[in-house]
């Protein structure tokens, strides 16, 4: 007896993305060790998991791969474009270690935030809100850079006003021989950025999927909004938006490199992403899964090896 066994009639129907396939992501659920990372047709030759043993490697290996980058396109002469999440955040701290260590100035950085909270119009919370993404980026990274730090006209925000600007900016800085670099975490129903699964309905075909830069007072998927309550609100559901500002995957695939995290363990045994890493993973890419879309690209894929073990019933 499982859910597979108990849907019909129970108040799951029509609340999971209806383009996924239940018993699919059921098989997915059972790999664990070298089945779950075993090379798949869909992945770029340069795309690559990497098993962290702990929350201190994962914070320190992908703190460093974000200095590398800022240090080689320096090093390079090269504008640096990166898209930033708000969720992993241990890694900035690293970032900075690393940065501050090898004396080096991110004046080449241009930072654009994936997403931020909105109302349904895409209006956002204040700048000095603690849960604003925004107030995260200035005190979790620009802020602790101190001389380093990327100035303050390269920092972009999902905002109502400069969000539909991105792809513009973006655009322009890659015609002047910037690297793009996609820095993100796996939603728990596999979104990138804010872009939810359940989106996919909209689209006729992936390529009009493929093209879309936005989305502005974004509507989240309910699991969304309780990942986020117990992970950055301390349960709090109601402390939580409905909606957000997010990139679309015009621009999150656009990457010449990623560098991705899924960290999600709550320790004694808890855990809200280990199905999410195995659909990430295993998975072929489908606009219902968005972050299947992601192994596709050159980069890096950083876990928490914990996550990866057997997905077993565990009583807490």
């Amino acid at each position: 007896m499982n859910l597979l066994t108990t849907f019909r009639g129970s108040m799951m129907e029509g609340f999971l993305p209806a383009g996924w396939d239940l018993e699919k992501i059921d098989a997915l659920g059972d790999l664990f060790g070298t089945a779950l990372t075993a090379r798949r047709p869909w992945w770029h030759p340069k795309f690559e998991p990497i098993a962290c043993g702990s929350l201190a490697d994962f914070d320190t290996f992908m703190g460093h791969e974000i200095a590398r980058e800022i240090q080689l396109t320096q090093q390079a002469g090269r504008p640096l474009a990166m898209i930033l999440p708000v969720g992993p955040m241990g890694m900035y701290r690293w970032a900075i270690y690393f940065l501050k260590e090898w004396g080096v100035s991110c004046e080449h950085v241009h930072g654009f935030n994936m997403d931020e909270w909105s109302d349904a119009q895409g209006n956002t919370l204040p700048s000095d809100n603690s849960g604003a993404f925004q107030f995260a980026m200035e005190h979790a990274f620009y802020g602790p850079l101190g001389k380093a730090t990327v100035p303050k006209a390269q920092r972009h925000f999902a905002l109502k006003n400069e969000l539909p600007t991105y792809a513009q900016q973006i655009g322009d800085l890659k015609k002047k021989g910037a690297k793009l670099v996609t820095v993100f975490g796996i939603g728990r129903v596999c979104h990138i950025a804010f872009w939810e699964p359940h989106f996919a309905a909209e689209f006729k075909t992936e390529a009009e999927w493929k093209s879309q830069t936005h989305r502005l007072g974004a509507r989240l998927h309910p699991l969304t909004i309780e990942q986020n309550a117990l992970t950055s609100f301390k349960s709090r559901t109601t402390l939580v938006p409905a909606n957000a500002n997010t990139i679309g995957p015009a621009l999150f695939l656009a990457a010449d490199s990623i560098i991705g995290g899924a960290d999600g363990s709550f320790g004694r045994g808890m855990q809200w992403q280990g199905l999410s890493l195995r659909m990430t993973l295993g998975h072929e890419p489908t606009p219902w899964i968005p972050s299947t879309y992601m192994p596709t690209l050159a980069g890096r894929l950083f876990y928490l090896r914990e996550i990866a073990e057997p997905l077993v019933a565990e009583c807490n």
